[in-house]
């Protein structure tokens, strides 16, 4: 998907027109139509306000499917897990298994 497609696809997820990203992005309404109209292609700079309005990150707008963010919660979770032994990530997955039983 190109970068046009991308942003006219997130708009719409929220309902949002140029407008209103203008004002949740803190970019001129200018910039906005230079992009759509014009077809040029935003800076990395304008990209990163467009996410940084959008609440997602530069790899989840280029991203071809769902990307899942590391909370500090998993990302000690599988720094963890790689120094296990086999047989300690087998005992971790079968508590995990036991304490998701209802």
């Amino acid at each position: 998907m190109d970068t046009h497609s991308r942003l006219r696809q997130l708009m719409a997820e929220r309902g949002w027109t140029a407008y209103r990203l203008s004002k949740e992005s803190g970019l001129s309404e200018s910039t906005l139509a230079s992009i759509f109209k014009r077809n040029t292609v935003p800076s990395i700079a304008t990209l990163e306000a467009v996410c940084s309005a959008f609440g997602i990150s530069l790899a989840q707008f280029f991203a071809e499917s769902d990307m899942v963010e590391l909370t500090p919660e998993l990302k000690e979770l599988f720094d963890n897990w790689v120094s296990l032994a086999p047989e300690q990530k087998q005992a971790v997955l079968q508590m995990l298994r036991m304490m998701n039983l209802k």
